[in-house]
């Protein structure tokens, strides 16, 4: 009986610490994000925040390239993205809502000012389209980027906020990620793409891929 007790007070105990742990982890991300939009609204600000970031990208550089254009075709630009999204993909990385080897060390092994120097420092940066998509294939892409993403992604594929720019992102990495996507369990994932992913077809998947390449 005591010894019933006693574990049911730790479970307790455990979970009112978890419940403590987040709490303050989401306000320390807020708190993060408050912090970012007074940088980017500070010219001054921005540019200490552009300096440091640009001493913090050394293993960045490697995939994404130190002007934020990526090296690989399966990895994602970061330059011209929102400093909010980039700020917030670190945060999903560090603990666990998203999941990559080298990503999520990276993301635990910088400093929350780290991580928001290097957000601002890839947001400064000029976005590089790839060339050589088939522009009959992105034509078609166009149309159903217009019919399924505009709306969160803007018109021209800019993005907003915490919505990703998906303007000039490698063919290759947009058709992993929607294909990923796709595959999810909508009852497991908060995220609507993964309902938008499940309308489409891999040639549909592939159009996009293609559109936004050249964007």
């Amino acid at each position: 009986m005591i010894r019933s007790k006693l574990l049911k007070n730790l479970v307790i105990a455990s979970a009112m610490g978890m419940a403590a742990a987040s709490q303050l982890q989401a306000a320390t991300t807020d708190e993060a994000m408050r912090q970012l939009e007074a940088i980017m609204a500070d010219d001054q600000r921005r540019q200490a925040s552009f300096d440091a970031g640009h001493e913090r990208i050394r293993f960045c550089g490697y995939c994404h390239g130190e002007d934020g254009n990526s090296k690989r075709d399966f990895i994602p630009n970061l330059a011209a993205q929102h400093p909010q999204y980039l700020f917030e993909q670190f945060e999903k990385f560090g603990d666990g809502r998203r999941e990559d080897h080298v990503m999520s060390t990276l993301a635990r092994a910088l400093s929350l000012q780290e991580r928001i120097d290097i957000a601002v420092y890839y947001s400064q940066q000029t976005a590089r389209p790839r060339e050589g998509a088939d522009p009959v294939k992105a034509a078609a892409g166009q149309r159903i980027f217009q019919s399924y993403c505009f709306s969160c992604h803007g018109a021209d594929a800019q993005g907003v906020s915490n919505m990703p720019r998906l303007a000039g992102q490698p063919a290759q990495y947009v058709e992993t990620a929607l294909k990923r996507f796709r595959q999810m369990d909508p009852a497991a994932s908060t995220s609507p793409m993964v309902g938008v992913a499940r309308g489409l077809k891999d040639e549909d998947i592939a159009a996009v891929a293609a559109y936004l390449q050249g964007r």
